[in-house]
């Protein structure tokens, strides 16, 4: 049985590209952006499978935020350039001195290859890093090429607000909603022709994978792309629970089920639940548990809070669920309550959750006490406009 024969039931991008080397590719430098979740189903790394594949042609490596080894573990923990102790290449980091790639780093190369895990969230600053490499590529004549891998929040459903043109940042570069419902190559094709990056960009596509199909249907083994995102239900919850990052609630760092689990020192479970719309709690449940962080927010003290567990995918809205327990903690817990302060992904003047948010009007209508679904309803008009534009850089139907 060869590897494109295996039990696996999608083929990533980087498997297609060295099964078939393409001819476009012959005499070009590569340069090569991932980290150490950038394997194929066999998990061999995709520098391996790359410097194989092209010998002699893989000039340099870059990584995104948290490291090669995805070792930094918060934001804005920066990471330095190294040397690859495998290759002996030069590793460019793209979340340290700059985010964004110098004319230095791309006079090594003529073609970047882009192979990293995103989890489906506007939040999750992979897809940044991938606009900001097409802004490159535009501006100095180079390729990028993104290796496809599966959305693991599938690629059917759309959830959230558009992000406001004043609210514009590393956690939010164009207007897209929270759950975003693209792979990683079409979020590339959004960018680079709708917002018109005008990029040489290529997609290697996968095989086998389809718009329905959440992480567990691939066959694939789970990578973790960041070091807070160990599983599957990590990524399912995360694009309603990465909104705890702008509070001082617990958004679980520093325990085993980051995301997965939330609270804080000054919740009462039985009262946050009796405060609850049911909007919030279609396709999960909420388990009431302590537990004691050993980093970060609350380290070494009781939080009393929740584990989500996720019942139904498809009717669960991990947005609405958390901008519904975030309303009712902020109605119930006015004195203890408190939003984070800058700075926030290298914002030192904006409210943290207004960015992660992206608008000061959500976090405003849910100070006043508007019913979420009724703000869901404010944004609709927006969100299917959206939902039309990507439905034009498909590259997978079911």
């Amino acid at each position: 049985m060869t590897r494109l024969e295996s039990k696996h039931t999608t083929k990533l991008g980087v498997e297609m590209l060295v099964a078939d080397p393409p001819r476009w590719l012959q005499k070009k430098r590569i340069g090569l952006l991932v980290n150490q979740a950038s394997t194929d189903s066999f998990f061999t790394h995709s520098r391996d499978l790359i410097y194989d594949a092209f010998p002699e042609q893989l000039t340099c490596l870059f990584t995104p935020q948290h490291g090669f080894f995805c070792e930094k573990q918060d934001n804005m923990i920066e990471s330095d350039h190294m040397t690859d102790p495998v290759t002996g290449l030069p590793v460019f980091s793209l979340y340290g001195e700059t985010r964004r790639p110098t004319k230095a780093m791309f006079e090594h190369l003529d073609v970047l290859i882009v192979d990293l895990i995103d989890v489906g969230t506007r939040v999750y600053t992979f897809m940044s890093t991938l606009a900001y490499c097409l802004e490159a590529a535009a501006s100095w004549g180079k390729q990028v090429v993104v290796l496809d891998r599966p959305n693991p929040v599938g690629g059917e459903l759309v959830e959230g607000n558009l992000v406001d043109k004043d609210l514009r940042s590393f956690v939010g570069l164009y207007p897209v909603p929270m759950r975003h419902g693209l792979t990683f190559g079409e979020l590339g094709l959004l960018f680079n022709e709708h917002f018109g990056i005008g990029a040489d960009y290529k997609v290697v596509k996968m095989k086998g994978w389809q718009r329905r199909m959440i992480f567990p249907e691939t066959g694939l083994p789970w990578l973790f792309p960041s070091p807070n995102m160990p599983g599957p239900l990590s990524a399912m919850v995360y694009p309603g629970q990465v909104i705890w990052e702008g509070t001082n609630v617990s958004e679980g760092r520093g325990t085993t089920l980051p995301f997965e689990l939330f609270g804080s020192p000054y919740i009462n479970t039985r009262a946050l639940l009796d405060a609850l719309d049911p909007a919030a709690t279609e396709g999960c449940s909420l388990r009431p548990l302590v537990f004691l962080p050993t980093s970060n927010k609350w380290a070494n003290k009781n939080c009393f809070g929740f584990q989500l567990h996720v019942s139904d995918c498809q009717r669960f809205r991990p947005y609405r669920t958390s901008l519904c327990l975030l309303q009712a903690i902020m109605k119930l817990y006015p004195e203890d309550f408190a939003f984070k302060t800058p700075p926030y992904e290298y914002e030192f003047e904006k409210l943290p959750l207004d960015l992660i948010l992206g608008s000061k009007n959500v976090r405003e209508s849910i100070e006043r006490g508007t019913d979420i679904v009724e703000l869901e309803q404010s944004w609709l008009g927006d969100l299917q406009e959206y939902d039309a534009i990507r439905r034009k850089y498909f590259l997978y139907e079911d």
